[in-house]
């Protein structure tokens, strides 16, 4: 199949660059899309292409994202630094289905990818495009999925890497990959939003390669997450995804991602998306709700570190994509996280927090009449459930109440017994 040409252009303004320089941002200030011109494209035969692929052994396009590398970043197999990420698995939703109300509830489990989340879809590419402008090092900002991530596939690929981290605000699972990875972390006094105000800074004064989503090679890795539960659902469409959201690009991805399809005649119909931030950290969910201007939120607050971010660079890509599928944006306080993750994890799937979002978001939603109970309803896992081992415990030992206001409601509290077997018996109610 012919390579199709790329170029990045402005979402705001439409202004369009070559590819030839390093850019992240437009001159006015806007943020860019990778842009191809399908006009050209057979998608019949680019949906032959790709699922010619399914089930490769190795190489590149055994890689659950570069196996559609037409809409990635057609590269040769050689250049593509990879982890085989993807290829995660697509699970009926069991007990968190019942608990969220709906007949047809299905998980796509980023969790399972390399480093435990779904970060790894769009670092394998933004890696690959740190090594195709001749990067040396590469940094980001982070909550701790995209740090550990970003280290992993730096060390894979020769590269340095450098993390900006808030001080105290990160689950140590996600710590821990980062320096294990060998990953320069660098915790700063301030949230994320300092954060990535100061690597954006660096990375523009000491020439080093920015991977955080504002990025827009990130955000086609992360397309391909839409893409293969499609093809896991045999070019069904579901009527809803559901997803968290933070720094918004995962949900910018999955929608850009969705009409390309559709463009292409992939898909005839159009999923409607949901975004579910936490509570304590929802500018795009306060702006949608009141129909005011963007507003950042100044102290984002939320167990859920993966999405604990008051000012998400990919807010105008994100509304772009709501309003292209029809989507909703909904909020989630602290006790439907924890209580949804309860469900998620007795369910014998698990997950990290923020990606519990999706399911009580789900649920609410439900609960509210705005999504069917016969809908078929995908909704996306982010992140490992050892990615925040502490919440777990706190939850189910209820110790949560004094710092977070979140009661254990389904605890599965561990039980310290005498070595008898009288004592087992008692403890079994035998």
């Amino acid at each position: 199949m012919k390579k199709l040409e790329a170029h990045l252009e402005c979402v705001r303004c439409h202004k369009t660059y070559d590819l030839s320089k390093v850019r992240y941002n437009c001159d006015c200030g806007g943020i860019l899309d990778l842009v191809r011109d399908l006009s050209e494209v057979d998608g019949g035969e680019l949906k032959a292409l790709w699922d010619s692929r399914w089930g490769l052994k190795r190489g590149a396009t055994s890689s659950g994202v570069w196996r559609y590398k037409e809409l990635i970043f057609d590269l040769p197999d050689d250049q593509i630094v990879t982890r085989q990420e993807g290829n995660t698995r697509l699970y009926d939703a069991g007990k968190a289905g019942v608990y969220a109300g709906l007949r047809h509830f299905q998980l796509k489990h980023e969790g399972e990818n390399p480093t435990g989340s779904f970060k790894d879809r769009g670092m394998t590419c933004g890696t690959t495009a740190a090594r195709f402008y001749g990067a040396k090092t590469v940094a980001c900002a982070s909550t701790g999925n995209t740090s550990a991530s970003m280290a992993s596939y730096a060390a894979v690929s020769g590269l340095s890497s450098v993390i900006f981290i808030p001080e105290g605000k990160i689950a140590y699972g996600k710590l821990a990959q980062a320096l294990a990875f060998g990953g320069k972390t660098l915790q700063i006094r301030g949230n994320f939003d300092d954060a990535m105000a100061l690597v954006q800074q660096v990375c523009h004064e000491l020439n080093i390669y920015l991977l955080n989503s504002i990025n827009p090679f990130r955000i086609e890795g992360q397309k391909a997450i839409g893409f293969e539960v499609l093809q896991q659902l045999d070019w069904q469409v579901p009527d809803w995804f559901v997803i968290p959201g933070g720094n918004l690009g995962n949900n910018t991805a999955l929608s850009k991602g969705m009409k390309e399809l559709y463009d292409l005649g992939i898909i005839d119909k159009i999923p409607r998306i949901a975004v579910i931030q936490a509570a304590g950290s929802a500018p795009l969910y306060k702006m949608w709700k009141n129909h005011t201007p963007y507003e950042a939120v100044k102290n984002p607050e939320t167990i859920a570190t993966a999405i604990k971010i008051g000012n998400p660079v990919s807010w105008e890509k994100s509304l772009r994509g709501l309003e292209w599928c029809n989507g909703v944006v909904e909020s989630v306080t602290e006790q439907e996280i924890m209580d949804a993750k309860a469900m998620v994890d007795a369910a014998g799937i698990g997950a990290e927090p923020a990606s519990c979002c999706s399911v009580a978001g789900a649920k609410k939603l439900v609960d509210a009449g705005v999504i069917d109970p016969e809908a078929h309803v995908v909704g996306i896992l982010t992140g490992n459930v050892l990615k925040d081992p502490d919440a777990v415990i706190g939850y189910h030992k209820d110790e949560l109440f004094d710092h977070y206001g979140i009661r254990g409601t389904y605890a599965n509290k561990p039980q310290v017994i005498d070595a008898t077997v009288d004592a087992v018996k008692a403890a079994l109610g035998r």
